[in-house]
């Protein structure tokens, strides 16, 4: 989103209208708005700003915007003012804020340059949205995924493993950040039936209970039935194959 800084003296009755469209669009808006200098100066802080943050406009405005953030993480603020000079965007990044109260909070930020009518960066809006139920829900769905006995694996379109639970690390006694980004083919006996059970999914939608044996870093190996198929998109585009192994020695 760019916000182009205006002077309503000198703009024209469109010019005018739009300007106040704009104002009505961020008042209403469910994400909170703020609008800074690029030294970091609350200057316009909409409705949903108070209600995620705490604070009346009459309390931040004029006030640096690092105050909204955990004090380890107060230099990220001028890192990002940074860019925005630079005219760049920072988009869906996520971070932690804080609110009036102390509270600490997961938020999804979008920053964007504010520029006047010369195309000169002044300034810099942020659109933020707090992303505490979504977290929620994510860390959940990730319990569910460790409890599991049996060893689960995201693997990409190229047959890469993308993400890989406890029992998979267990299982190959690979650490998680060694596995991502290999080849799911690797970790058993017969690489070209694992390369296979992939091709398989993505030519079919799914695959089951296809043996294969899974070898462990130590050399001991594991007989496992795999089942899998195809993930997607909200669109319905398939991003890869998700894979689970039961050990059936």
């Amino acid at each position: 989103m760019m916000i182009t800084a205006a002077s309503p003296v000198n703009a024209g009755p469109d010019a005018l209208e739009k300007s106040q469209l704009l104002a009505a669009i961020i008042e209403n808006a469910n994400d909170a708005i703020i609008a800074k200098t690029l030294d970091g100066i609350i200057t316009s802080w909409n409705p949903a700003a108070e209600r995620m943050y705490g604070y009346a406009s009459g309390e931040i405005v004029g006030t640096s915007v690092e105050r909204l953030s955990p004090q380890d993480q107060t230099g990220e603020i001028t890192s990002v003012l940074a860019q925005v000079k630079a005219g760049e965007y920072c988009d869906g990044f996520e971070t932690l804020r804080v609110r009036k109260d102390g509270t600490v909070f997961p938020a999804s930020l979008a920053v964007s340059p504010i520029r006047n009518a010369d195309g000169v960066v002044v300034g810099a809006s942020t659109i933020a949205r707090d992303v505490t139920s979504a977290r929620r829900v994510f860390e959940a769905a990730r319990s569910m995924i460790e409890s599991s006995l049996d060893s689960l694996v995201a693997i990409s379109p190229e047959g890469l493993i993308t993400d890989a639970n406890e029992a998979t690390v267990t299982a190959t006694g690979i650490p998680r950040v060694e596995l991502i980004g290999t080849a799911f083919s690797d970790c058993f006996t017969e690489p070209e039936k694992a390369e296979a059970i992939y091709e398989l999914v993505f030519e079919k939608g799914m695959a089951v209970d296809y043996p294969l044996t899974m070898r462990h870093r130590d050399g001991t190996l594991m007989e496992v039935l795999y089942n899998a198929s195809v993930y997607r998109d909200v669109e319905g585009n398939v991003l890869g194959v998700f894979a689970a192994a039961r050990d059936v020695t």
